[in-house]
């Protein structure tokens, strides 16, 4: 992965503002050339940004419960387990932790009935031996980036 320099920060900041904006729009509001502007998505497009679907809320496509799973896994069999939880569409993030648990998973489910048998059928994914639900009131804070863009920027 490339890292963003402070002309990628400034695109994508514009990017934010306006998320219908052409690359002549950006490029004019930034003062660089169209080229420019076209390219660097180009490369922040195979590098650095990630999927669109990434912006979609889970609850519009009917999943509003989130709750973070933590998973301990044998260790001989990570890859097994880490490859049968991206099987489940309702896994949207899988992270290797320290402490305790192995695996910190986030789910999306229905409701709660939902939400159990996503996590029953995770007890039968080969490597997973133990997990521990703890189910999101709110999102108080959702994932944001502004803030690192604009240091980025500068």
């Amino acid at each position: 992965m490339s890292t963003i320099d402070p002309l990628d920060a400034r695109i994508l900041l514009a990017l934010d503002d306006d998320p219908d904006a052409s690359v002549l729009a950006i490029a004019r509001t930034l003062g660089v050339a169209r080229n420019t502007v076209q390219a660097r998505l180009k490369r922040l497009s195979a590098s650095a940004l990630r999927d669109f679907g990434q912006r979609v809320d889970p609850a519009a496509l009917g999943y509003p419960l989130v709750a973070f799973i933590s998973l301990e896994i044998s260790q001989s069999s990570g890859d097994l387990a880490t490859e049968g939880l991206a099987a489940l569409p309702e896994v949207i993030e899988i992270h290797s932790t320290t402490g305790d648990a192995d695996l910190l998973v986030k789910v999306v489910a229905r409701d709660t009935a939902h939400l159990y048998r996503v996590t029953t059928a995770m007890l039968t994914i080969p490597g997973v031996t133990r997990s521990s639900t703890a189910i999101s009131l709110a999102e108080v804070l959702p994932t944001r980036l502004r803030a690192l863009l604009e240091t980025a920027a500068r």
